[in-house]
């Protein structure tokens, strides 16, 4: 297994969603790495979770990366979270840039998840995809 292709693939898909056009329509620069501290925007987009397993062979290393895009919104109901996250679906399927380290042999949408917070203040949407990777 090699988890060493992990770093590439984040700044892959960060790379993405920060150059999307249609992205930045909707959030303009409001796309981090790690949720903001501080004072947020009304809506934004970070990078959430990661799961990786061993996806090794007789061919190399490789690994499945699930990774988590998170869409937050204090808007009130759910339509503008969804069409950010729309956007940020469209953006990572329409490809990563080439990776520093390793190859992308396959990337997929696998689930999402829309939600309240706790207080009922926010929308959360948590968009989960698969990058099945070779480190060559």
């Amino acid at each position: 297994m090699s988890y060493a292709v992990s770093p590439a693939l984040q700044k892959a898909v960060f790379q993405a969603l920060s150059g999307d056009s249609g992205l930045t329509a909707l959030v303009g620069s409001a796309i981090f790495d790690a949720p903001p501290e501080g004072a947020v925007p009304a809506t934004y987009v970070t990078l959430g979770p990661e799961l990786v397993r061993d996806r090794s062979d007789q061919s190399g290393r490789g690994a499945q990366h699930d990774f988590t895009v998170s869409v937050v919104t204090a808007a009130d109901g759910f339509q503008a979270a969804k069409s950010v996250a729309g956007a940020v679906s469209d953006a990572i399927g329409a490809g990563l840039p080439t990776l520093d380290r390793g190859r992308i042999v396959a990337l997929s949408f696998l689930k999402a998840r829309a939600r309240r917070d706790d207080s009922g203040q926010l929308r959360r949407i948590d968009m989960t995809f698969r990058a099945r990777v070779d480190d060559e």
